[in-house]
């Protein structure tokens, strides 16, 4: 290269240097006029987003059985959710068209309460709302006060006012009445950019499957995993365990006698939508088992594009709930409050009259803790919304739970709540005796019976117990007065709350303070008669409290609960004294003792069975007649076994069973379950519950016949006054 060649090259380089620097200074000064000069204004439109954030609903806690099982529990479905503010600018009305056409074409329902029906070839509406639902009736009155219209407007008045507010009056009748029924959802849930609609609930996969196939042409509708309450034993104490349900207008916006208006369950943290216990186990234990939300971040900047999606709290699901109750055992009782009743109809009763109804509870002595609480007829929980009205329509009512709803005369069962209050009180001993001649003549005018079955004469506490001596209770009883005797009855756990934590009845002791009190009134109540009435639950707490000598322990349903992750005892229920009779050193043995020799008093398997039973049974009369003067009777018992260390005691009512003695070979059936269920032997096949519904073979239980004998005994006499056995 020669010195020409090599200045030329060198004044190239110098160029390309000078153009490179002037570029370097031109980006350096852009920079600085970005970072410096206008930093804070670019910082600001870089940072400028909103967050909003959406509830993820928690898991609901488990309900299982004394042993693990599962008997409520939450199973995954899918619901349609629309989110406003991932919708744009997408028009809404045409949106929700083509969701309800998908929804038509797959078989789907939608959210839609609107009580109107859709338009008539007139174009005219009507109220759907039935004359005889108080809660359709009350949703029709919050709908009206919702919308601002008098009570007395008109279906079409209020289509008028929908049409108009939504902006729907170009579309057809039938999309008119579709939408606005959507849109009225869309405002009880507080649509808006912070709070999403579930606009279907439990969609099939296809539904699911389609959605998201052309989700593109559906902006904002999401499917969102959610959880579904579920019953993998529904035939286990359906009654008891209760029911979840969306949250109701009433319950959602309170308002006070005053007129003050508050959010409770707002502020408690739920929301319009969620679903919430509304009965038994389910409302009980709602704080337990709900859970606690999780929390969905959508971050959206300036320009309306969502930037981020992120789960910011993770949801926890709610507490298990352990039963005390074990569901091989509850069924195996099921079974045989079934048969039983079955028995009493094909040995006793004939004609329409026929014992289709009863109840038997199972209480552990030793803490109170419930065992078994069976219903005849009953329900299953899986069935409850698919066949509620047939279950309510059902004459023998099996949705009612007569365990702990029932109201029953006690009739004999409660002469040994008589016999300790007088053994207590020092008005009789051991070997004081009534001589009992089949007419109590205290009275001139009045002269009850007693069929003096085993017995006459002299009669001491313990031989009127077994024998079930009218005479010797009615003047026991009269000379105790009901004041005294019904004192201890409450004390024994009977007329008194038993402790359980879903709704009892508490039933009614017969005292002089009643309007047709009377003296003969207080010597028939001695006898578990008179106005006198008590739940299956109550008399199994009774009976358990004798069984411990006077100690009335709570009656529970729920041992434990549990951590749904660890399956960690968070809280165990202890047994917990609620009153205590004291003994004066003989009292509850006596009882107990005349108790333990009834079986041998009674034919079928209770007279011979292997391990003592004491018992007590009873037969009170119903008010219906079959003939004059010829009441028809229930059957009712109480036990408690082994007599001489009691585990378990047991209160049963049959309707129109007849003599008190016929449900002794229930209380052998249930004894066997429960010697079984304790080696390990015992074997139920799940789900066949013939509890479920009514004998088969008989499609008029439930029907009153008056003309028949059925429920009175066929080979017993029938008493004149008060009860036998």
């Amino acid at each position: 290269m020669n010195q020409n060649e090599r200045k030329t090259v060198m004044r190239r380089m110098v160029l390309l240097i000078a153009v490179a620097a002037l570029v370097m200074g031109l980006y350096a000064l852009r920079l600085i006029f970005l970072q410096l000069v206008n930093g804070d204004e670019y910082k600001s439109q870089a940072t400028n987003t909103t967050d909003y954030n959406f509830t993820v609903t928690a898991a609901r806690g488990d309900i299982v059985d004394s042993t693990g099982k599962r008997i409520a529990t939450t199973t995954t479905s899918y619901n349609v959710v629309l989110n406003k503010l991932q919708m744009g600018d997408e028009d809404l009305d045409s949106l929700l068209q083509r969701l309800v056409e998908l929804f038509e074409k797959n078989g789907e329902s939608w959210t839609d309460t609107l009580l109107i029906s859709q338009p008539d070839a007139a174009g005219n509406y009507t109220f759907t709302a039935r004359d005889d639902s108080s809660s359709d009736q009350r949703q029709l009155t919050t709908m009206k006060e919702n919308l601002g219209l008098q009570q007395y407007a008109t279906a079409n008045d209020v289509m008028e006012m929908l049409v108009e507010k939504n902006n729907l009056q170009d579309l057809p009748l039938r999309w008119q009445r579709t939408l606005a029924g959507i849109h009225y959802e869309m405002e009880l849930q507080a649509f808006s950019n912070v709070n999403n609609f579930v606009m279907a609930e439990n969609v099939s996969d296809v539904t699911v499957a389609t959605i998201k196939e052309n989700s593109l042409s559906l902006p904002g509708v999401e499917i969102v995993q959610t959880s579904t309450r579920s019953y993998e034993q529904g035939d286990i104490v359906p009654a008891v365990l209760g029911r979840v349900g969306k949250i109701t207008a009433e319950k959602w916006k309170v308002t006070d006698e005053n007129g003050q208006v508050t959010y409770p369950l707002r502020d408690k943290g739920y929301n319009m939508n969620d679903v919430l216990g509304i009965s038994g186990l389910e409302s009980a234990y709602e704080d337990e088992l709900r859970g606690k939300d999780g929390v969905e971040t959508i971050t959206r900047n300036s320009d309306g594009v969502i930037v981020n999606t992120q789960l910011t709290t993770v949801p926890e699901p709610g507490h298990t709930v352990q039963l005390t109750i074990n569901s091989d055992f509850q069924r195996a009782v099921n079974k045989a409050l079934a048969n039983n009743i079955d028995m009493i109809n094909r040995t006793y009763n004939t004609g329409n009259m026929k014992a289709a109804a009863g109840a038997a509870v199972v209480i552990d002595v030793k803490n109170g803790g419930v065992l078994a609480a069976s219903n005849y007829p009953s329900f299953d929980q899986n069935l409850y919304a698919t066949q509620y009205d047939e279950y309510s329509a059902d004459p023998s009512l099996p949705l009612f739970n007569r365990s702990l709803q029932g109201l029953y005369t006690p009739g004999s069962t409660f002469k040994p709540a008589v016999a300790v209050a007088a053994l207590d009180s020092g008005l009789i001993n051991q070997y004081s005796t009534v001589n009992c001649t089949g007419v109590y003549t205290y009275y001139k005018d009045y002269r009850p019976r007693c069929t003096q079955h085993g017995h006459s004469g002299n009669i001491s506490v313990v031989d009127a117990i077994k024998w079930s001596c009218n005479i010797f209770f009615y003047d026991v009883g009269r000379r105790l007065t009901s004041d005294v005797y019904d004192a201890y009855a409450y004390k024994l756990g009977l007329a008194q709350r038993t402790g359980v934590e879903v709704s009892e009845s508490l039933g009614r002791l017969t005292t002089k303070n009643d309007s047709n009190y009377n003296t003969s009134l207080d010597i028939q109540a001695a006898i578990g008669q008179g106005n006198t009435v008590v739940t299956p639950i109550q008399l199994a707490t009774y009976a358990a409290t004798l069984a411990n000598n006077g100690v009335r322990y709570r009656t529970h349903f729920v041992k434990a609960i549990l951590d749904t992750n660890t399956g960690e005892v968070i809280h165990e229920t202890q047994p917990e004294v609620m009153d205590v009779v004291e003994d004066n050193g003989t009292t509850f043995a006596l009882v107990r003792q005349g108790m333990k020799l009834v079986p041998s008093t009674i034919t079928g398997k209770i007279s011979s069975y292997p391990i003592a039973i004491a018992c007590k049974t009873g037969t009170p009369q119903r008010s219906e007649t079959y003939a004059p003067g010829k009441h028809y009777l229930n059957a009712m018992m109480i036990a408690y076994l082994p007599a001489d260390d009691p585990e378990i005691a047991i209160g049963i009512t049959v309707e129109y069973g007849g003599y008190g003695a016929r449900t002794g070979d229930l209380v052998v059936d249930i004894a066997n379950a429960y010697f079984a269920m304790k080696d390990g032997t015992l074997e139920v096949d799940p789900y066949v519950n013939p509890a479920l519904s009514a004998d088969p073979s008989d499609d008029t239980t439930g029907a009153a016949d008056t003309t028949d004998t059925a429920g009175a005994a066929q080979d017993e006499t029938q008493p004149e006054q008060g009860s036998a056995d």
